[in-house]
């Protein structure tokens, strides 16, 4: 019983120091590519729109400002009127951050106002039943390892180290993650919610994604890690994989953790400065987009002298 009461007064101190700053960041138009333009653009949390070989997809798209009393810090970066032409849409687990029923069906309601087929959805298995009635044109569960084909997209389910339940009971849900490839197009992978765990080596083994979306954020107290990278952890699964690129996620946008808000993404700068692949982290502001073969960004330096704790605090251990 005291487990329980220290988590629902955990709870309540993060709803309301979620109320306590007024909403920051403005929303951005996504880039207009053609059929062979690839890009990945951060909405927010780990709301993502990858554009590749022409189509549209979006992963744990969250457009809401709140989570039923939770509030979100940074409003999201892309409007959904403002999104390009959706034809997938990814749902890595049932938890209220990643799937959001208001979201999905503005999703859905855009794409059909515009004359468009409504998007398909593919989701871990035991999820389906959550989404069936928001009007996507096909529904697709998927278990690890399994594939599906949407147009030439083939998109992989992949294991992870979470837990699916969307309130407390339903454990009989799936979780993981997606790699989506294309003939011609760098593939891309993004983990869900995970821990830290020799999947990211067998995923790398497997699928071999080149551009990698890692959660960093709530990830303290440390008993979160059990469900949760911390900064070093994803850096650590980054270099696991043998990707190009890595773009953090899932910090920054709601409060979830007990970690100040800003100290995620120093840290895992600070972790990949001193093992050298700084150039390799793409971190993204909501709205910004990663330019498959564009130009490569430099981190401004201020980033790198964070007030948080040294770097020799931190490590994967």
């Amino acid at each position: 019983m005291a487990s329980r009461m220290e988590k629902l007064r955990q709870l309540l101190r993060l709803v309301r120091e979620s109320h306590a700053e007024p909403l920051k960041g403005e929303p951005r138009k996504p880039a207009v590519l053609g059929a062979e333009g690839q890009a990945v653009t951060f909405i927010g949390h780990s709301s993502f729109l990858v554009q590749m070989k022409g189509l549209g997809v979006l992963i744990d798209p969250v457009f809401a400002t709140r989570l039923v009393v939770l509030r979100r810090q940074r409003r999201a970066g892309v409007r959904v009127k403002d999104l390009p032409a959706i034809d997938v849409v990814l749902l890595t687990h049932a938890h209220m951050d990643h799937l959001n029923r208001p979201s999905l069906r503005a999703v859905v309601r855009e794409m059909r106002r515009r004359g468009r087929v409504a998007p398909v959805a593919i989701v871990p298995n035991g999820v389906a039943d959550l989404v069936a009635d928001l009007g996507f044109s096909k529904v697709v569960e998927l278990r690890w390892w399994e594939a599906a084909e949407v147009e030439g997209l083939t998109v992989t389910a992949t294991p992870a180290r979470h837990w699916g339940a969307r309130m407390f009971k339903d454990t009989h849900r799936g979780f993981g993650g997606y790699v989506l490839k294309a003939e011609g197009a760098e593939t891309v992978y993004h983990s869900g919610d995970t821990a830290y765990f020799g999947g990211f080596a067998e995923i790398g083994r497997r699928l071999s994604p080149k551009i990698a979306l890692l959660p960093i954020g709530a990830y303290f107290p440390d008993s979160y890690r059990s469900v949760h990278t911390s900064p070093e952890e994803a850096l650590q699964g980054f270099l696991d994989l043998g990707a190009e690129t890595m773009v953090p996620m899932h910090y920054n946008t709601f409060k979830l953790g007990r970690e100040p808000m800003d100290e995620p993404l120093s840290r895992l700068l600070i972790a990949a400065d001193r093992v050298g692949v700084l150039a390799k982290v793409e971190a993204l502001s909501e709205g910004e987009r990663f330019l498959v073969g564009g130009e490569v960004r430099a981190v401004e330096p201020e980033v790198l002298r964070p007030e948080v704790r040294g770097p020799e605090a931190y490590s994967v251990g």
